[in-house]
């Protein structure tokens, strides 16, 4: 009796450690394969055609084609890529580290364009794209959908994904490009959730206006709540970090209490059924302005490259998985039962998808150039074709989360650094100004009267919002001028030996 037990425990952990021995070696290669995509991305650096995201999609898909011949036609994959493994430990340090590192005076400088772009325009994309599917989809007979469905699929296709697209922006090269297709896609993910949310939760069949009310107060709900647990957990760990001062003795802890304060903000959000992405984004901007100007010289050297590193291990990590998913003959197999409907459906959303940013991105533009004042803050007809052209739906992760079952710009530029925030500063010499907090702003005057406020509502804006932060805010949770002095400490030796940047 104990003889035959004995051997099926010991052929079980054989399997296990088969398995487990495999998955060890799949690990191996993927591990090389990103020191691969970034050594070879290092020696394209300069084409103008290539870049980290582009070499990783191709080593991706030429390790998939041999994947997929050595394993007889079964997977093209090395690892079965989970979206927990995406919404839980890839996308936050890539949304974090971009708000972290945003240009915040260039970021709200556009805020009202960002707000129309990510939510009227995300409106006007899912109307099109709702009503266009409603006329096509029913002559194409692919089955029995009702208008929530239609609806949906609206939803799901009007959100953008702005990770592959920043890849190939420089923030210091295109500011104001940068600013918006981020900012549109942090946005954008609100209104995509807010929207499929309404559809699945509202009666559709007696559309009035109180529907289109709670709708509204929905979508207010989530984007402030998000924004506020963003704002509030950074300026908790500012205020910790600020007051304890773990840097007199170990500037391991104040590392550490930053990172994890910042995961935790994404994670209470998706607890809490909010937008992680709005929050974990605004955490970033909080922590860059009050956090990172409170902990040591060398704290503030190791965050700032520690999490870029994080960001681009990540989305290198993610277009390299997206290369060998391309060949997944799971998909390629449900395709072969219907190719003709197949490729009709994904031709008719293709277009579908571009005719819907067109129909905002070209009328929304021209209504934020009205409002510019300089030539160098409007919308160019060459940066409006680029935003138009630019879209990488995310219809998986939107699913998923409403629980559905020219990097090259010709322009030279010059750097300097500015210790006001944790990335350096750079000005093109063709574009839109840069991206102080200098108080002295060139040209306009102070404003002083509610006529002030109308006539040059952005300077106006910031130079109160500026004298509430000097008065309130960074006096108690710290900042630029209002870093803790410990005699000895780290931040002594700063004050009387400033670094020299290069």
């Amino acid at each position: 009796m104990v003889a035959p037990q004995l051997a099926a425990v010991l052929s079980k952990l054989q399997t296990l450690s088969t398995s487990d021995h495999a998955s060890v070696v799949s690990l191996n290669i993927f591990v090389a394969l990103l020191c691969a995509c970034i050594v070879i991305g290092h020696l394209l650096e300069e084409n103008r055609w290539m870049n980290e995201s582009i070499t990783a999609l191709i080593i991706g898909l030429c390790t998939g084609i041999i994947i997929l011949l050595t394993s007889g036609g079964k997977s093209s994959h090395l690892l079965v890529f989970s979206e927990d493994l995406f919404f839980i430990y890839l996308l936050p340090p890539i949304i974090f580290n971009a708000g972290f590192q945003v240009k915040k005076k260039q970021f709200f400088h556009n805020f009202i364009t960002i707000m129309m772009f990510g939510a009227i325009g995300t409106l006007i994309s899912c109307t099109i794209i709702s009503l266009g599917v409603i006329n096509f989809f029913k002559e194409m007979d692919i089955g029995s959908l009702d208008i929530g469905d239609f609806l949906a699929i609206g939803a799901i296709f009007a959100a953008t994904d702005s990770v592959c697209t920043l890849q190939v922006l420089n923030q210091d090269e295109t500011p104001l490009l940068y600013s918006l297709v981020f900012g549109e896609g942090v946005v954008n993910d609100a209104t995509s959730v807010v929207l499929f949310n309404a559809i699945q939760s509202f009666d559709l069949t007696n559309i009035n206006p109180k529907i289109a009310l709670q709708f509204f107060g929905s979508f207010l709900y989530l984007f402030l709540t998000s924004t506020l647990l963003g704002v509030v957990v950074g300026l908790v760990s500012a205020y910790i970090i600020k007051t304890l001062y773990f840097g007199r003795h170990s500037t391991d802890r104040e590392f550490a209490l930053m990172m994890l304060m910042a995961y935790l903000s994404y994670i209470m959000a998706e607890l809490f059924y909010l937008s992680g992405i709005l929050t974990v984004f605004f955490c970033g901007i909080v922590m860059s302005h009050y956090t990172w100007h409170n902990v040591t010289e060398s704290s503030r050297v190791t965050t700032k490259h520690a999490f870029a590193t994080l960001s681009f291990v990540a989305e290198t990590f993610i277009f390299l998985y997206v290369g060998m998913d391309a060949l997944d003959i799971e998909k390629w197999r449900f395709v072969s039962d219907s190719p003709g409907t197949s490729v009709a459906v994904s031709a008719v959303l293709l277009a579908l998808v571009m005719a819907g940013r067109a129909a905002f991105v070209f009328p929304l533009s021209f209504i934020s150039n009205l409002s510019k004042k300089t030539e160098s803050e409007k919308l160019s007809i060459r940066e409006q074709a680029f935003l138009n052209a630019v879209y990488k739906v995310r219809a998986h992760s939107i699913a998923r989360e409403c629980n559905y079952d020219y990097k090259h710009y010709h322009g030279r530029s010059y750097q300097h650094y500015d210790p006001s925030t944790p990335k350096s500063v750079s000005v093109p010499l063709l574009g839109s100004g840069q991206d102080s907090f200098d108080d002295s702003l060139s040209g306009v005057p102070r404003p002083g009267s509610i006529r002030a406020l109308l006539t040059t509502p952005t300077h106006t804006v910031h130079h109160y919002w500026r004298k509430f932060d000097n008065a309130f805010m960074r006096p108690m949770f710290g900042g630029r001028g209002f870093v803790p002095f410990v005699p000895g400490s780290p931040t002594e030796r700063s004050v009387h030996n400033p670094p020299q940047w290069q």
